[in-house]
């Protein structure tokens, strides 16, 4: 299956031709240099609005005329960025109410980005006429491809507007029923209850913070003002631009939106992917990576993604802002390319001469010719990724998902008890990944309503929060003969924090899983404990649930304490399906075990069995194309038991192919 708005790999990035606006032989010396560096795409006017409207009503966009002009002419694509990431300065001065209001109650001055109002009826008001001026201007311009909505939202705003716009927001959630939310958020503790909307505000530090209810509707109100604002945005775009498609990046797994929500509302998702190479744990950092862009990957049901930024090589942001070593950029492009991304793009394509991203990394140096370590890199992962446009489109067909969900994550960061020094859910849910990308299986990462029928394994690391007809849903899954994981602290409340009553997990998922928890102990750093699975014995991390065997085979037991006996993993069989109870955490060898344990016996294959991969090689299959990634400091090897072509040599290969420290292979 393929979908694709491109009939090749983006290759390009973030370019601010606005700061070069005195200088404009410096705009025919960039398309010079894109060309040279095999670049066919840049985004332009992120940033751009001060100097597209420097006064209300007046209007500057011959600058942004003669760049789309040029760029047509010399074959590089746009991508349209909207401008409202940073309102101008007169906005602000003439509407203050544009401005964001802390938690202390003080409005913020001018400056930085994102520093706005997202509920404010003035800036949706300015935002939405700027972008259908652009509409209207540029809609039908050749260089135009894409809309760029936007750049990283994030921020929320604790003004009145917002307070009043939250209290509405609840009384759709609650269905105007203020006796309903009382009970809901259990307001009778403490005496919190509340007698009319307008007693309830955001959570502050100098108010509350200890109802984990209000936070997390809070942050779905938060959440959804963000997506409201996006669908602010794009509304006159689609009127008058409907066959261009709009994307907004993301920022890796930001907790402040929930982008799963957000991604039905885009055409094409895309992140800004800026790993911490060279900082001694690339082995990690590469696992982390893969696993973002999986989650990305899958929010649109395998969609290709886009990878909107990444740097040429280094980042200003970092508490030491060390070099990538050669290859790395290249190493990683082609990393996201096998993950499903149609893009490689940086940010960005010229330094910045001053302000505060100067010496952030980009494809042009301050020097501004092309004889540098980083246009060469540049230029030679452009002409590699020319190689692959056979691959655009196409999309995964994962039977194994991982459960990360981003209201799990709010309601995990929340709520207070057990170990709270350790809870770490995106990291147990990368570990519950880990065993599929080492044996090179394709694996889809989830949220909790999303469709489990068409995996033949479904893991849920410490699923805490049920959402509203997620028991529902994995009943049904392993009833109809799927195989699902769970692990500690299963099914313990509901979308509100609420805990259910009559054992966890919750309701009928004690039957699925063949068990009851009875008690979840934590265990500090100098406390040790032990259990077993299959036969092998694991120290325990941090936090284990004490659970009783119903119906459910004992395939674990702890080893020590006052629980000693007693499960520690359990499978059941429920109906057609498998349900397993994985009750303790363990950090190191557990879910690679467990995990080997179930790909035998589930029968589940890698995507290409015809090659056996050293540890520390990452192997993903694209479509037609197999990619063999080495993000170590040593060569590994790679056995190929049949055939293949190297896509960038034409060479033919078989057998044991050694690949590089930081090196790659693309084969078909």
């Amino acid at each position: 299956m393929k979908k694709a708005f491109f009939d090749h790999i983006v290759h390009g990035g973030d370019y601010n031709p606005e700061q070069w606006i005195r200088t404009p032989e410096i705009w025919d010396e960039d398309m010079r240099l894109m060309k040279l560096a095999h670049v066919n795409s840049a985004s332009v006017g992120i940033f751009s609005w001060a100097i597209l409207e420097p006064e209300e009503g007046v209007y500057n966009f011959e600058w942004l005329d003669t760049i789309l002009d040029k760029m047509h002419a010399n074959g590089i694509d746009a991508v349209l960025a909207t401008p409202s990431g940073a309102r101008p300065h007169w906005m602000s001065d003439k509407y203050p109410e544009v401005l964001q209001v802390q938690e202390n109650g003080i409005r913020n001055e001018f400056g930085v980005r994102h520093n706005h109002c997202l509920t404010s009826p003035v800036y949706r008001e300015k935002v939405r006429n700027m972008n259908r001026i652009l509409a209207e201007r540029y809609g039908k311009h050749p260089a135009v491809k894409m809309w760029h909505i936007s750049n990283e939202y994030s921020g929320e705003c604790h003004c009145e507007l917002c307070q009043k716009a939250f209290q509405e927001w609840l009384k759709v959630e609650y269905h105007n029923d203020i006796d309903e939310l009382n009970h809901r958020w259990w307001n009778n503790f403490w005496s919190h209850t509340v007698t009319d909307w307008s007693q309830i505000r955001s959570p502050k530090y100098r108010g509350e913070v200890c109802s984990s209810p209000l936070v997390l509707a809070w942050k779905r109100f938060v959440s959804d003002s963000h997506i409201s604002f996006f669908e602010n945005e794009i509304a006159p775009l689609r009127e008058i631009t409907p066959d261009i498609p709009v994307t907004a990046n993301f920022m890796r797994m930001y907790t402040g939106i929930d982008y799963q929500k957000m991604a039905k509302k885009l055409d094409i998702v895309s992140w800004d992917n800026y790993p911490a190479w060279d900082k001694g744990n690339n082995d990690y950092e590469s696992l982390e990576t893969a696993f973002v862009h999986d989650v990305f990957r899958s929010m649109k049901d395998g969609q290709p993604f886009f990878m909107m930024e990444s740097t040429p090589s280094l980042v200003n942001w970092h508490p030491i802002n060390k070099l990538p070593r050669p290859g790395v950029q290249q190493l990683s492009a082609m990393q996201a390319i096998a993950h499903g991304s149609d893009s490689v793009q940086y940010f960005q394509w010229r330094k910045s001469r001053g302000s505060h991203e100067k010496y952030h990394g980009a494809v042009v140096d301050h020097c501004g010719h092309e004889n540098t370590r980083v246009f060469r890199d540049v230029t030679n992962t452009g002409k590699a990724i020319e190689k692959l446009s056979a691959v655009v489109g196409s999309t995964c067909n994962s039977k194994v998902a991982i459960v990360y969900d981003w209201e799990n994550r709010w309601a995990t960061d929340a709520f207070c008890g057990f170990n709270n020094e350790h809870r770490n859910y995106l990291g147990e849910c990368i570990r519950w990944y880990a065993p599929f990308r080492k044996r090179g299986i394709s694996t889809d990462i989830i949220p909790m309503d999303a469709d489990f029928g068409k995996y033949d394994l479904v893991i849920a690391p410490f699923l805490y929060m049920l959402k509203n007809g997620t028991k529902e849903r994995i009943e049904k899954y392993v009833a109809n003969g799927g195989n699902f994981v769970a692990t500690y602290l299963t099914g313990v409340v509901d979308k509100d924090d609420l805990c259910y009553l009559g054992g966890w997990p919750a309701e009928e998922l004690k039957n699925v899983f063949g068990i009851r928890m009875e008690e979840t102990d934590s265990l500090p750093e100098n406390v040790k404990n032990r259990a077993t699975f299959n036969g092998k014995e694991y120290e325990i991390h941090h936090v284990c649930d004490i659970i009783h065997a119903n119906t459910a085979k004992v395939l674990g037991e702890y080893k020590d304490d006052f629980y000693a006996g007693m499960p520690s993993v359990t499978v059941n069989h429920y109906k057609n399906g498998k349900a397993w109870y994985v009750a303790f955490r363990n950090d190191k060898d557990l879910c690679d075990d467990v995990c080997e344990s179930l790909i035998n016996e589930l029968g589940i294959t890698a995507d290409d069995p015809d090659i056996t991969a050293e540890d520390g090689l990452e192997v993903r299959k694209r479509g037609e194309l197999l990619f063999v990634l080495n993000f170590t400091d040593t060569a590994r090897t790679v056995l190929l038991n049949r055939e293949y072509k190297n896509v960038m040599t034409d060479e033919i290969l078989n057998g044991a192919v050694t690949v590089p420290p930081g090196g790659y292979l693309v084969l078909e």
